[in-house]
């Protein structure tokens, strides 16, 4: 008898300990302090139009469906086409700033955020050409330039999300004509990334105590076509490998990046056997990379390890389908990544996934009918 007293304390106090954990989940999109109803948020991409550029909103409800919310002009042009390019739209990490490239004009812009209404609190020259990726650190930004000979180019950014020149901080790529394809800062904020697909390789910058640069260092991408990429924890880099777009012939590769700036290979072109693997979103755990499959209108799914190894989770590489002609490209994950959404380019639409807790994808209502050339996901 007194061993079964103990073993119900023992069951109540796992059933105590798992209720805040569970409401935890329940809430974890909360967004009391936001101007949105609790448990919903938002999610936003660019019509990138030569005409105007536009900030395109959608309410996101608490079950993870889409409504369109509003349009928010950046006061530049897009491009009209493609950006090839991971990050053209940036949240800060509290979700109160949006950045975006204007790629026509040569311009970004920022937006104050309230809800699913945004305010412009900054717009003024990137820098460089054709603008296609951004990436910001607290009151650090960095615009990735891929027209012309190319480079990355730095902004200090005000508690009001307004843009400031940082004089001297524009550095060059590791050569002319690369096709960039994405920067990020490293998690700690000491380094910068870019890929370049044009070159298959993978560039490292050191960012100094004054926000300025030094580089590239550059290093041998373990396979063809590195494009997106995202870091997971314990500073894990998930990099998609598009192989030119090959069918079958998609992979993703991991690193891990020491203080030393050396790129270690963990999982070399691990393969999804689908075509043109090109964005990448890693879960908040840390534990599952999402990537899209442009040529195969499908998302992959690959569970990260602790040793940064990667699995992946389908057989056949399909862990969800966005339709034929759909072409996905951006990805956005809500915060804490209970809903993943995918920007299809072939039909103007965005489509909506619920997370299931092995990483798998149930699907649910999206939008459709977007501008024919929108580009860039974010979502909170």
């Amino acid at each position: 008898m007194k061993a079964i007293g103990l073993l119900k304390v023992a069951m109540l106090s796992v059933i105590a300990a798992a209720i805040p954990s569970a409401l935890a989940n329940e809430a974890d999109d909360s967004n009391t302090d936001s101007g949105l109803p609790r448990g919903s948020g938002a999610v936003f991409t660019l019509s990138n139009s030569k005409a105007g550029n536009e900030v395109l909103a959608f309410h996101r409800n608490a079950d993870g469906r889409l409504q369109r919310a509003g349009t928010f002009p950046t006061g530049g042009r897009g491009s009209s086409d493609g950006l090839g390019s991971q990050g053209a739209l940036v949240l800060s990490a509290d979700g109160e700033l949006l950045f975006a490239v204007d790629a026509g004009s040569n311009e970004i812009s920022s937006f104050a955020v309230h809800g699913t209404r945004l305010r412009q609190v900054g717009h003024l020259s990137s820098g460089g050409e054709r603008p296609i990726s951004l990436t910001v650190q607290n009151d650090l930004l960095y615009v990735l330039n891929a027209g012309g000979d190319g480079n990355i180019t730095g902004f200090s950014v005000s508690d009001e999300g307004a843009l400031i020149p940082l004089e001297g901080s524009t550095r060059p790529l590791s050569g002319k004509a690369v096709q960039p394809a994405q920067v990020q800062f490293t998690p700690d904020g000491e380094r910068l990334i870019v890929t370049e697909k044009g070159t298959n390789q993978i560039d490292i910058y050191e960012v100094n105590d004054d926000g300025r640069t030094d580089g590239p260092d550059v290093k041998p991408s373990s396979g063809e076509t590195p494009f997106g990429f995202e870091f997971g924890r314990r500073g894990v880099l998930v990099v998609s490998e598009a192989f030119g777009g090959a069918p079958g012939a998609g992979a993703v590769s991991s690193y891990r990046l020491n203080d030393a700036a050396d790129l270690a290979v963990v999982s070399p072109s691990a393969p999804d056997f689908q075509a043109a693997p090109c964005w990448v979103a890693i879960t908040a755990d840390g534990r599952t990379a999402f990537i899209t499959n442009t040529g195969n209108g499908t998302i992959s799914a690959y569970h990260i390890n602790r040793d940064g190894s990667l699995e992946l989770l389908n057989n056949n590489g399909v862990a969800a389908s966005t339709g034929e002609g759909s072409m996905p490209i951006d990805m956005a994950l809500s915060r804490r990544s209970r809903f993943l959404y995918a920007l299809d380019s072939g039909t103007g639409a965005i489509s909506a996934f619920r997370v299931l807790p092995a990483g798998g994808l149930d699907q649910l209502r999206g939008v459709s009918r977007l501008p024919p050339h929108a580009v860039g996901l974010a979502a909170r």
